[in-house]
């Protein structure tokens, strides 16, 4: 299959809190993604949405947010893990939406404060973005005891063991995005 046009795989930055050692690490997997030959990218961060919090569902679309995953081949979802979980905010932002999601590639960078590297959070979100209709790759990122992988300037103190990951991960999730995209635009339901 030969591919006439990029791919768009933004990485959204799934928390709102102050103080979070995870937009790092969604600096760093943005810039990875931009690095990929072929893909555009943005960066979605949900402090920037404008949702509402007095309704639910699609009735509080953020209309560039739907816009911009209507687009998406893939998406990467960068989340830290709260007690075992993700962010309601992320989870309130993946619920406005729905037939924007179906049949596209997801990949899960999870963030903890110890040692796990957020394997909770991506095992708690796998059945959400089942549910929305994406489909998930088999690679995660793991980035454990965030607050010391980057320095005050936000550079990446071990790129050896994140960058060599991270190639691995981004080639599945191209690869499953632009399976996906031929799909959705060439075989029918």
């Amino acid at each position: 299959m030969t591919i006439d046009r990029s791919l768009f795989i933004p990485v959204i930055l799934g928390t709102v809190r102050k103080g979070r050692a995870s937009e790092n690490v969604a600096k760093f997997v943005f810039g990875e993604v931009q690095k990929r030959a072929g893909v555009e990218t943005e960066l979605i961060d949900l402090r920037d949405l404008n949702l509402a919090v007095d309704d639910a569902g699609e009735q509080i679309k953020d209309a560039k947010f739907s816009a911009t995953i209507e687009r998406a081949d893939g998406i990467v979802i960068v989340t830290p893990e709260y007690n075992h979980g993700y962010p309601g905010m992320l989870k309130h932002v993946l619920d406005s939406n729905l037939k924007e999601y179906i049949h596209k590639a997801v990949g899960l960078c999870g963030v903890s404060a110890g040692g796990f590297g957020g394997v909770r959070v991506i095992e708690n979100l796998l059945p959400v973005l089942r549910e929305l209709g994406l489909v998930t790759i088999f690679w995660d990122g793991n980035f454990s005891h965030a607050q010391r992988l980057f320095d005050e300037n936000g550079k990446l103190l071990d790129e050896a063991t994140h960058v060599e990951r991270m190639d691995k991960f981004l080639g599945e999730l191209i690869w499953m995005s632009k399976t996906l995209r031929y799909g959705r635009e060439h075989v029918s339901t």
